[in-house]
């Protein structure tokens, strides 16, 4: 059985589906988003079965792009749920066949809250799209399963259509990157866009005078296992940066002395950074284009105040 040309003729007949449902669209889809971007409240999606499941996919859709919305489920709403359903809400009811006993049963309920009523089914005719104010039609040729009786292209343009409302949603109230960002903190592109360097640099420091002995110092890079120890003077502002590297180095000199001050040593006006309110995604640009693994933070007086570890940003997900 060629189960490779099986799923290409079932992809095929969704897409064609699909193509064939855009071709169609009218004039109620700009109702259905003015009326949808109307609401004072939120909306409410319900359906049963499959209708359900993508129901509330549509739902959690929009909730993410800026439209308040939740999923209602009818069994539910019959037994005490119908209070979610406030004066400035409506209603977005899926139902292919348009007429699901569970949900037809509380349309008559959400009528009478005087609420706009979205119904996507295959039928106007149907009961669901004889409730609706304003009626989508998910209307298919035939199903993808081989009886045609399972829900496959009807749930694929089902949740299609969700997606074009919930972006003709996101056009309508110029939706940007930032609010899809404030809605995702936990993404990537939250991340990215609210993480600032004060979130993830440490602040318990390695810190050694620049006038102390190698062999004192080495032990405060061995305890503060940043492979670094930062220097200061006299006055507690930066002065240079020791790293296992320069100890390697150091090591390989002539006139090595292990009782020299580590200044000798060490790295000098190293990189710094002195906004620790930059985004963390600005400052792992900056370690990159500078091909270094740590950063010290810095007040206006450069004084350290944390040090900004590539492996820290890495562990954050910032990327």
């Amino acid at each position: 059985m060629d189960f490779k040309r099986i799923a290409r003729d079932v992809l095929e007949l969704e897409a064609k589906q699909i193509t064939l449902a855009s071709d169609k669209l009218t004039d109620d889809i700009d109702a259905t988003v003015e009326i949808i971007y109307g609401l004072k409240g939120k909306l409410i999606v319900t359906g049963v079965g499959k209708s359900g499941l993508i129901g509330a996919k549509i739902a959690a859709t929009f909730a993410s792009t800026g439209t308040s919305s939740f999923f209602l489920h009818p069994t539910e709403a019959m037994h005490g749920d119908l209070g979610m359903i406030g004066k400035d809400d409506g209603v977005l009811a899926i139902s292919y066949s348009g007429e699901s006993e569970e949900l037809i049963r509380i349309l008559p309920h959400v009528k009478r809250f005087n609420i706009p009523l979205i119904g996507l089914a295959k039928s106007k005719k149907s009961s669901l799209g004889k409730y609706s104010d304003i009626f989508l039609p998910i209307d298919v040729e035939k199903e993808a399963c081989p009886l045609d009786a399972a829900p496959t292209c009807s749930t694929t343009l089902t949740l299609a259509l969700g997606d074009a409302l919930a972006v003709c949603l996101m056009k309508k109230r110029n939706f940007k990157k930032e609010d899809f960002a404030s809605f995702h903190p936990g993404g990537a592109l939250g991340k990215k866009l609210f993480v600032k360097v004060k979130d993830i640099m440490r602040v318990e420091l390695p810190i050694s005078d620049e006038q102390a002995p190698l062999k004192d110092v080495i032990n405060t890079m061995t305890c503060g296992r940043l492979g670094n120890v930062i220097l200061v003077d006299k006055e507690k502002k930066l002065s240079a940066v020791l790293s296992d590297g320069d100890l390697r180095r150091a090591l390989m000199e002539d006139d090595f002395s292990i009782n020299s001050p580590t200044l000798t040593y060490a790295t000098k006006n190293p990189k710094t950074l002195n906004n620790k309110d930059m985004l963390a995604s600005d400052a792992l640009v900056f370690l990159e284009q500078h091909k270094i693994q740590m950063l010290v933070v810095v007040n206006k007086e450069n004084m350290p105040i944390g040090v900004l570890h590539i492996h820290d940003l890495i562990e954050a997900g910032i990327s």
